[in-house]
Order: C-alpha cells, then structure tokens, then sequence
C-alpha cells in the first residue's frame, strides 16, 4: 500500500476555513459559557479543535495504491480505479513550475482523465530535511508500484537526471 495524492486548493482552502471555524466557534462557546475571562481557554481548546480538524480532513484525503486498485478517497467519498484504467504514467512540470507525478487514465469520470499522485518542489540538493526524506521514500515507493504494474512512465530529462543525481533515485520507469 502507498499513499499519495495532491490536495486542490480550492479543497485545501475549504478545509483551511472549515479549521478557523471550528476554532471560532470553540471560543466562542467557551468564553459564552465561562465569561470573558476564559477567553485564553478558550483560544486554547478552539485551538485544539482545528487543528485536529485540519488533521482529520487532510488525513482523509488521498490517494491510496494498492495491487488491487486505486482507491481516491475525500473526506465525504471514496472511489477505486482499477489498475487498467491507466494508460501510462508521467513526471512533469506543473503549471505552478513543480514536478508533478501522474497517472493518466482511460475511461471513467476522472478530470481530464489524470490523477495525479504527487507534485513536489524540484529536487535541487540532496535531502536536507524530514519533508525532502518523506517526498523522498514516496517517490521510490511509487516508483516501486508502477514497475510492479507494469506502467510505463515518461519522466522529463532534467527531473530524472535530479532525482538521480541529488536524492540516489532511479527514474520512476517501468522495465
């Protein structure tokens, strides 16, 4: 099983709103309750609350793949794809000037017919960092399941030769 998936961001900023008012109405309600001196608690525990709204709602969010199918999975829906949906694979750039792996699919009702499974900032340097290491073992960990698929994937010279060079990473293609 691996996880992946790029949250919209038109869907992060709902999730992002849907957080501040979690923590609005918790203090809200606590300082409603307790009087205007509680507002501090309140700010805590309205705190506490969005946050593990944000957590619960990007943590549901995703893409899994497993050697079954592919399930894509939003806070309120849940749908599989089946492994021959998808045409091939490719890892470009994106409209936002990030390395964009995705899987382009036939058939169904996905947009444009593309599910895209990670977009990264481009690997300049070797890992430095936890959010480089994690991007670092999702990428191998695609890789992995797309060769074991059998699904050909088209990388952009320069985002292999990075890969290669900076993180010690095979382009993710299919043999």
């Amino acid at each position: 099983m691996v996880r992946a998936g790029v949250v919209p961001g038109q869907r992060a900023l709902i999730y992002g709103t849907l957080g501040v008012l979690a923590t609005a109405l918790i203090c809200g309600a606590t300082v409603a309750a307790f009087g205007l001196n509680r507002v501090f608690t309140g700010l805590f525990a309205g705190i506490a609350v969005g946050i593990a709204v944000l957590v619960a709602l990007f943590g549901r969010d995703v893409v899994v793949l497993t050697d079954r199918a592919i399930s894509r999975r939003t806070p309120l829906h849940e749908s599989d794809i089946a492994w021959d949906r998808v045409v091939a694979g490719r890892f470009t750039l994106d409209e936002r000037a990030r390395w964009a792996l995705a899987l382009d699919l036939s058939g169904g009702d996905e947009q444009h017919g593309e599910l895209v499974l990670l977009s990264i900032p481009p690997v300049v340097r070797p890992v430095s960092n936890a959010y480089e290491h994690r991007k670092r073992e999702q990428v191998a960990q695609i890789r992995k399941m797309l060769r074991h698929k059998r699904v050909p994937v088209t990388v952009l010279p320069e985002i292999a030769n990075a890969l290669h060079e900076h993180w010690k990473l095979a382009p993710p293609t299919a043999r």
